[in-house]
């Protein structure tokens, strides 16, 4: 593992790790969730859209059965697995980095009598512990962007895909064009760049996945954020009984810097399917 691998895995454990982290997506997410949602006309909460983008990325997917195995890449609190497993009744594996996130995890899934359909493991997405061309479909929200190698994530995601097999993932995604103005978000996740949708689509290119759709829903980048951070202001009050008053300001400060970057076009976002050739090329 190189050393900027090794840096940037690092710091993704200490962040979801803390109390404050944990408190506050458990908190505004209602502890499910961690990744954008949907949002359409009506007034829906955080939670809501959260599960909009899983019922989304799943109806894009070819029809889930028991038979199928689901592998999510930084699947954080477990929501979207269990969906899948209640929803489909699909095996889903868990893979996370964030030993907090994962306790959490195996409760939920625990109280909602789901263990024999999810197996949750820890460790790094950049070396997936899973036999090659063993998974139906490799899912990821708003994960990626943590990594110091994405394109040795990408090479893991199709490694373990059998053929004929299904990518699916969303992540913020920096403008193929932007030219600075992301240098704040960066800084807070102690990042050089963020993947682009050039840089997926050759790099998957060149791994031998087809591009079957992208919807794209961008516009949902300052809608989520704008969300969440006046949700920090409305429960504020409420939130610093278990949360620091220097977290909620640092995260209110990350959150307007999300929602500049959403309104000036430097961020994109939206869902992401590709599919393994059944033969090599």
């Amino acid at each position: 593992m190189t050393e900027q691998r090794r840096r940037a895995a690092r710091t993704a454990r200490n962040y979801y790790d803390t109390a404050d982290a944990d408190n506050f997506y458990r908190r505004l997410w209602g502890g499910e969730d961690i990744h954008l949602g949907l949002y359409g006309r009506d007034d829906v909460d955080i939670y809501s859209a959260s599960r909009r983008t899983i019922a989304a990325m799943a109806a894009m997917l070819p029809a889930l059965d028991a038979d199928k195995h689901i592998l999510d890449l930084g699947a954080g609190y477990g929501g979207s697995a269990r969906w899948l497993a209640r929803e489909y009744a699909c095996r889903v594996t868990a893979l996370n980095i964030s030993h907090r996130e994962n306790t959490r995890n195996l409760r939920l899934t625990d109280q909602q009598n789901l263990e024999d359909r999810i197996q949750v493991l820890e460790g790094s997405f950049e070396d997936v512990p899973i036999a090659d061309g063993s998974i139906d479909v490799v899912w990821s929200q708003d994960a990626l962007l943590h990594s110091g190698d994405r394109p040795r994530v990408l090479s893991e995601a199709v490694r373990v895909l059998e053929p004929g097999g299904h990518l699916i993932f969303t992540d913020p995604m920096q403008a193929d064009d932007a030219r600075g103005g992301l240098e704040p978000i960066l800084a807070r996740l102690q990042l050089q760049s963020m993947g682009s949708r050039e840089f997926y689509e050759q790099t998957l290119a060149g791994l031998g996945m087809r591009l079957l759709r992208y919807d794209d829903h961008s516009d949902m980048v300052a809608r989520h954020y704008g969300a969440v951070l006046e949700a920090l202001i409305t429960q504020r009050e409420s939130l610093q009984q278990d949360i620091s008053s220097e977290y909620l300001e640092r995260m209110a400060e990350g959150l307007r810097h999300w929602i500049a970057g959403g309104q000036q076009g430097l961020l994109h976002w939206g869902i992401y399917l590709f599919r393994k050739p059944d033969f090599p090329d």
